[in-house]
């Protein structure tokens, strides 16, 4: 494939429409499934398994398609109608969040997953967002869907931390114990009319601070890898934002993201993928599978977890942070590697490490989904418009005490 010089608003408009036609084409569309409206977790490998992450991430582009009038009105909301109708009737879980991983047909678990809360709400965002926009039976069956999610249940009420996943056979595991993509976790958690949690567990979970060169007091994940300052964010406008403690999570996400970046310049030398146009360190597919890369600060063991794999994921992502960066990564992506580039739009990874080069033949929904999302919310905000819409959302705020920050980021 050859590709043309191709820069700006022009390269951003591609690749969002690419991104967009993941979720309409890579969907069971069959009307007398079990599993209609369930979308792909990836291309190529195990086509016949969906993610309710991609599912999420689904409704809203078919908003993003309405608004862009890629799609019909009427089309997109038989078809989020219908979808809701699947997850009311059909896909497998337990207290009202679902399995991680479901056959695309029978919308029956797969690959012995977890009951996944963090993608659970990720789907529930998408829905509570179509209810916004199209009203009428959507609106009512995604709050159906919303009131029917115990939160207490995935709550460890001795730690007063969620846990992190539950099966059958183990039992509950793990815990968000410090800050990462959860953020949507409390704001859901607390306005529930059902089952509703306290604001003290938003304000357990631990933030670390540390500093990565002149870029100071970062509250980092663990892994420092940028889905987990982004999948908040893709829904929530968290711009102009502080909680009690006077904590700014978009003015904490520019900076983690400027810190990826800064670690990929200070690494270039380490790994040839990386320099100043390519970075966004993040979970992605690699030469060995998919992998979690990160950045400091963090608390991941980085000279095992790196190898040189970077996906676009990472910095398009994060386009609403750091928007001029994001954009010329895009540019030296799109213009020195035609590989890299396919029906979707940019592919999942690569790595030009070792003796021949490596790119990703995938496409995975998430990372199609934040860059669907992050490029429509620098572009237009829509999603943001309609998620900060729902009154769920804005009492779940409201409770956190959230209040408007005048000495953002943001409005400088």
């Amino acid at each position: 494939m050859r590709l043309f010089k191709c820069f700006g608003k022009r390269l951003i408009m591609k690749e969002f429409k690419k991104s967009y036609n993941f979720f309409i084409k890579e969907v069971n569309l069959n009307k007398n499934s079990n599993g209609y409206g369930l979308v792909r977790d990836k291309t190529i490998i195990a086509d016949n398994v969906a993610s309710i992450a991609s599912v999420g991430y689904g409704l809203a582009a078919l908003i993003i398609g309405v608004e862009n009038k890629w799609i019909k009105y009427k089309n997109a909301y038989d078809r989020i109608n219908r979808t809701l109708d699947t997850f009311i009737h059909n896909v497998d879980g337990k207290n009202g969040f679902y399995y991680h991983f479901i056959n695309i047909e029978t919308a029956k678990r797969e690959w012995n997953c977890e009951i996944s809360i963090i993608d659970t709400a990720i789907f529930i965002c998408g829905a509570l967002t179509a209810g916004e926009y199209f009203g009428g039976e959507i609106r009512k069956k995604a709050e159906l869907l919303y009131k029917r999610i115990n939160w207490e249940w995935y709550l460890n009420k001795d730690t007063n931390y969620f846990y992190m996943g539950y099966t059958p056979e183990k039992n509950f595991w793990e815990k968000w114990d410090m800050y990462a993509e959860q953020l949507m976790l409390y704001i859901l958690g607390v306005s529930s009319p059902t089952f509703p949690v306290d604001k003290s567990t938003y304000y357990n979970f631990k933030k670390e601070k540390s500093d990565y060169k002149d870029i100071k007091d970062i509250i980092y994940s663990y892994g420092g890898n940028l889905f987990t300052y982004q999948f908040s964010h893709a829904w929530i406008n968290f711009m102009n934002l502080k909680d009690e403690d006077g904590i700014d999570w978009f003015e904490n996400s520019i900076k983690a993201t400027k810190a990826n970046r800064q670690y990929c310049i200070d690494n270039k030398n380490l790994f040839k993928t990386y320099n100043e146009n390519s970075w966004g360190l993040t979970a992605c597919l690699g030469p060995n599978g998919y992998g979690l890369y990160g950045s400091e600060p963090c608390k991941s063991d980085l000279s095992i977890e790196n190898d040189g794999t970077i996906t676009p994921c990472g910095a398009i992502g994060s386009i609403v942070f750091t928007p001029n960066e994001s954009i010329k990564a895009m540019e030296y992506y799109y213009n020195n590697f035609p590989k890299l580039w396919g029906k979707y739009g940019f592919k999942d990874g690569y790595n030009l490490e070792g003796s021949k080069p490596w790119f990703a033949n995938e496409y995975i929904g998430i990372d199609k989904g934040i860059e669907l999302l992050m490029i429509d919310n620098y572009l237009y905000g829509t999603i943001w418009k309609y998620f900060m819409r729902n009154s769920y959302v804005k009492d779940g705020l409201k409770k956190l005490g959230f209040t408007k920050n005048k000495n953002s980021f943001a409005n400088l």
